[in-house]
């Protein structure tokens, strides 16, 4: 093998070595069972519902503390829109929660990949799925099955829960967020690969109130 080759064939197999050695060192069990997690998000939500101003955490002291490592005690699957940022709605702070938005709370591979890794290297173990009241995505869904650029692929992944309720009594946009959100636990559930902690792992899904800042939470 000549020189260079060689030389890149040990870069790779450095490079790994140390990716496997960051994914390794923050692997850790998990800071709160499920039971507790979710009782201090609902508690958290009730403080934002309840209280004119946030609690008031202290930012440098939070920044120091985690500025070298994250234990976020639950994930949160939620959508873009600018007022449902989980951190607030749940009265929580930085290091407190992982994560993943996208418009319409969808999940793709690379989605499903930071939900893997929360839970098999953070030890975050439950899973928030969180639509919200007039979600524009699930909307433009019921509109129409295309829309153009990419946002048709919002509309696209969003029409199972369309068809699901269709026929049924009751508001179709409310229905189809609660369903959308349902069915996004659902694929969670069914496609992520949590190996051996998958039974340490809850999934539940919600929708936030925008008016009044309340989550109704769903069947798991």
């Amino acid at each position: 093998m000549n020189t260079p080759s060689r030389l890149a064939l040990l870069a790779s197999i450095s490079l790994v070595g140390a990716v496997a050695i960051v994914f390794a060192a923050d692997n850790a069990g998990p800071i709160l069972s499920t039971d507790a997690a979710l009782a201090k998000l609902r508690a958290g939500n009730i403080r934002f519902t309840t209280r004119a101003d946030s609690s008031g955490r202290s930012a440098a002291a939070k920044r120091a503390e985690t500025a070298q490592s994250q234990r976020p005690f639950a994930i949160i699957v939620g959508c873009a829109d600018s007022r449902t940022s989980p951190e607030l709605i749940f009265d929580q702070s930085l290091g407190d929660l992982f994560v993943v938005r996208t418009a319409g709370n969808l999940v793709n591979e690379h989605a499903l990949g930071s939900i893997e890794y929360a839970v098999s290297h953070l030890g975050a173990r439950l899973i928030i799925v969180l639509g919200h009241e007039r979600c524009g995505a699930v909307q433009a869904a019921l509109a129409s099955e295309t829309a153009p650029g990419h946002v048709g692929s919002l509309v696209r992944d969003i029409q199972p829960a369309v068809k699901a309720i269709k026929g049924k009594q009751g508001d179709a946009l409310e229905l189809a967020i609660k369903e959308n959100a349902r069915l996004i636990a659902a694929r969670i559930r069914g496609e992520a690969s949590f190996g051996e902690l998958a039974k340490q792992v809850r999934i539940v899904s919600g929708v936030y109130d925008l008016d009044t800042g309340k989550i109704e939470w769903g069947k798991e």
